[in-house]
């Protein structure tokens, strides 16, 4: 058997057509979505995210701002700058590029930056809100997955899935999402003892730890949906992700490849979020 792959592309495109629809209906009405992106620092990792973020703003008819800094930047400064576009009626989303030189505080930052305009949904209110199962923002990447689920037909009610990963950005999230959608959830992390055992009882697996060929073929039952958030080099320097690809698509259901999976739902899904902060600020004008 071979595992039916998740076209994180396709799907993208189908969301974001959507996406562009919307911004064109509210432009009409004198209210562009806007998306501010902060850089900090010159991370070649981070500019090419930043540039792609920027770029699907502009293929999809938001305004976007390019806010760039030099790596010494105060954080003082920079909490500044994030005050005054919480003040921008013209900008309805705000993200700050992760990661953030030392000498800035990245917690103190992303507290900084108004909940109704946090569209990384990392924001402790909407951390908060998410743990209630009322979040006025999902973060991108799990809220991809529980797109993907849907766009699948996965199901999750009374399913048992496994998250590789404790991280505030996916791993969390992305556990209680699936709580708040009927599954019953376990969380694996690196201290967990025998996650092999854990794995195979899973109908549903994400890995999202950045470590290569975590998850291995006889680790997984045979049907599970495989989600895979690594975004790695292997020894050849080829892009891959947590899961032995190769191995595990002869085993599960469906699976995610890298790249083409879960990658481009993110910035996908951050569009999303801020169509609907402008929704809710036009509604609200």
């Amino acid at each position: 058997m071979t595992a039916q792959l998740i076209d994180g592309i396709a799907l993208s495109k189908q969301l974001r057509t959507d996406v562009a629809r919307r911004a064109a209906a509210l432009t009409a009405r004198g209210h562009q979505p806007g998306l501010a992106v902060v850089l900090v620092g010159d991370n070649p990792a981070s500019e090419v995210y930043v540039r792609n973020k920027i770029k699907a703003c502009e293929e999809n008819g938001f305004h976007s701002v390019y806010d760039r800094h030099p790596a010494d930047l105060s954080e003082a400064e920079l909490l500044a700058r994030v005050d005054a576009l919480n003040r921008d009626p013209n900008v309805h989303g705000i993200l700050v590029q992760l990661p953030l030189p030392p000498q800035i505080d990245s917690h103190k930052v992303i507290e900084s930056i108004s909940p109704e305009k946090d569209v990384d949904g990392f924001h402790i209110a909407n951390a908060g809100a998410l743990m209630t199962g009322q979040p006025l923002f999902r973060p991108c990447t799990p809220y991809g997955i529980m797109k993907m689920f849907e766009a699948y037909d996965v199901p999750l009610a009374g399913a048992n899935a496994v998250v590789i990963g404790r991280s505030n950005i996916v791993g969390k999230p992305m556990a209680m999402l699936l709580v708040n959608a009927g599954a019953t959830v376990t969380i694996c992390n690196s201290k967990t003892r025998n996650m092999g055992a854990i794995t195979r009882a899973a109908d549903i697996v994400v890995a999202a730890t950045g470590q290569v060929n975590l998850l291995t073929a006889d680790m997984v039952k045979p049907g599970t949906t495989v989600i895979d958030v690594g975004m790695n080099r292997n020894e050849a320097g080829k892009l891959c992700g947590d899961v032995d690809f190769a191995g595990v698509k002869e085993v599960a259901g469906l699976i995610t490849p890298v790249p083409g999976g879960v990658g481009p739902m993110t910035i996908t899904m951050l569009l999303v979020n801020t169509i609907e902060a402008a929704e809710r600020a036009a509604g609200a004008a």
